[in-house]
């Protein structure tokens, strides 16, 4: 047996498995401290700050006294508090002193108690609006009029007349800027090979010939597609489909959704070599914009226009006010999406565990760092929402038991605590084993 076979299933595996331990490095690290600085300025004393789970790797102390520690299994973290019997704030220790028992968990104030466990999922909101707010200030946004930067990378036959800082006026005769069109100038262009640009060149009107506006470019490839399975690349060219010539992202579209599942071969331009690809379409449920999903056969890529725009500075705040709103948008999807798996109206094929994260993870970062620092924004805003859920042992459930404190004027009995936490890692470790299993078998 050639072991060599294996070298780059091997290096696609280990990177995919240093992209998720990053990723989810960085979430747990955000989410943990949140929990620990809080914490610190309600006065409650924190004895270990733990990334990872098991056998301490490295470890210091403070000068507050709170160990700082890397443990061997980096799957989660924690914050024990001064007092705590364990990591999850369960229980007392039973050796804190009485002129202590204010700096620990169980003895702070019940607002203080609230403020700490609230911390974890919202300092991950805050990483999130913080990615999303920062991406969309190095993107920049397009320039107004749309003017011409470059050509993206292309076949020699996408070849165009068009020279950086031209203006674009119209396509074919449809105008670009008109206000108002009711439809998308991709359905009005006529679909053919080349096309004519009207432009503005150093203060005149002219007419450049130039290749379709929106050609079957992979702009993104969406993680454990078809697409994805099948190693489509970002800047691939897909030029035929079953040797039918291909110009137009809308004729991959149209070829896709007849083809009904069935595998097609994608002929694919990458950085002038000539591939083959065999893809089979998947049915995959898309949130609408009016909400709800639709289910569609798709390949998992989307297409962009033939040249990079000229892009402009976007200010501090309306960034920040786009970025509050991704995380909005990311969240309400996220819970929609939940929804109509529970009540069957979409697949559970949706649902990611483990295994789906970590080969997104890699996915995304082969895409390049962009994409990946953009997912670790995505991802910080589940894990922060899902954190909020009224389940024992997770912050949620926390707070219910606080809400309850509140309400009752009396802390939930400790036998009762126990239960519900019994029963909520029980839930935890159930809905764990369902989505290793919804990825690995069920839906590969």
């Amino acid at each position: 047996m050639d072991l060599t076979q294996f070298v780059p299933m091997f290096g696609s595996f280990a990177f995919m498995i240093v992209a998720f331990v990053v990723a989810l490095s960085v979430i747990v690290a955000i989410h943990e401290y949140g929990h620990y600085i809080v914490g610190r300025w309600c006065g409650i004393h924190a004895d270990v700050f733990s990334l990872g789970f098991g056998p301490v790797v490295y470890s210091r102390v403070d000068k507050r006294g709170t160990q700082w520690q890397v443990a061997a299994l980096p799957l989660g973290g924690y914050v024990k508090f001064m007092g705590d019997a364990n990591a999850a704030s369960v229980g007392s220790d039973g050796e804190v002193a009485e002129a202590d028992l204010r700096h620990t968990m169980l003895g702070a104030p019940l607002w203080a108690r609230t403020a700490t466990v609230a911390a974890g999922p919202v300092f991950n909101f805050i990483l999130a609006i913080a990615i999303f707010t920062g991406s969309i200030m190095y993107q920049g946004r397009s320039v107004d009029p749309l003017t011409f930067e470059e050509l993206r990378p292309l076949p020699a036959s996408f070849e165009s007349d068009l020279q950086s800082g031209d203006i674009f006026v119209a396509v074919e005769g449809f105008a670009f800027d008109d206000p108002t069109r009711e439809v998308s100038l991709v359905d009005l262009v006529p679909v053919q090979e080349r096309l004519d640009y009207t432009v503005i060149r150093d203060g005149r009107e002219i007419t450049v010939d130039g290749p379709y506006y929106f050609p079957a470019a992979v702009s993104s490839v969406s993680p454990r597609s078809a697409a994805d399975d099948a190693d489509i690349k970002v800047n691939d060219v897909i030029t035929a489909i079953d040797g039918v010539r291909i110009y137009a992202f809308s004729q991959v579209q149209k070829m896709v959704l007849a083809a009904e599942g069935a595998a097609m071969d994608f002929t694919i331009w990458r950085e002038g070599e000539t591939l083959v690809k065999t893809i089979a379409p998947r049915r995959v449920d898309l949130p609408n914009p009016e909400g709800g999903f639709e289910t569609r056969w798709l390949i998992g890529i989307t297409g962009t226009i033939f040249f990079e725009e000229m892009r402009g500075s976007v200010g501090a705040w309306e960034a920040l006010t786009i970025g509050v709103e991704g995380l909005w948008d990311t969240m309400t999807t996220s819970l929609s999406a939940l929804q109509h798996i529970i009540f069957g109206k979409i697949s559970t094929c949706n649902l990611s565990g483990p295994v789906g994260i970590a080969e997104t993870s890699g996915s995304m970062a082969e895409q390049g760092a962009q994409s990946f620092i953009w997912f670790i924004g995505a991802l910080s805003a589940a894990v922060g929402l899902i954190n909020l859920f009224p389940i024992p042992v997770l912050d949620g459930g926390h707070l219910v038991f606080y809400a309850y404190e509140a309400i009752a004027r009396r802390k939930p009995s400790d036998r009762a605590v126990q239960v519900f936490m019994f029963v909520g890692l029980s839930l935890i470790l159930t809905m764990m084993m369902f989505t290793i299993l919804n990825d690995t078998i069920l839906c590969p």
